[in-house]
């Protein structure tokens, strides 16, 4: 049983690490404000609830597990909050996506209408 948890707590783990990984050189190579958003999304959600999962399972039923998870789920709820209030003051300034050619993407302005900047 125990080769069981260290096997599933490891898996978790890894997979975490993984996701943090990817996250952090998305932050380094992706284009604009938006997408490097994502990318640390993905590293907030993702990669740090499997590794607090992993810590769970390693943990055992303890206060720590009772506190890894608390600290999971204020997690969950803070971070997307966040980044969708980033994202929200940016668009709201003003602030453009850039597309995959280097220039600003085509956008639509307030009144719906097509414009390139």
């Amino acid at each position: 049983m125990e080769l069981l948890v260290n096997g599933l707590s490891w898996a978790l783990l890894m997979g975490g690490c993984f996701f943090i990984i990817t996250g952090g050189v998305g932050l380094l190579r992706l284009p604009d404000i938006y997408t490097r958003m994502h990318a640390s999304g993905v590293t907030d959600t993702l990669g740090a609830g499997m590794f607090l999962c992993g810590l769970m399972v390693q943990g055992g039923l303890s206060m720590v597990t009772v506190k890894l998870l608390l600290i999971l789920v204020f997690i969950l709820f803070t971070s997307p909050t966040a980044t969708y209030a980033l994202a929200n003051a940016l668009h709201g300034g003003d602030i453009k996506p850039v597309g995959r050619d280097g220039r600003f993407s085509e956008t639509i302005d307030k009144r719906g209408e097509s414009s390139k900047p």
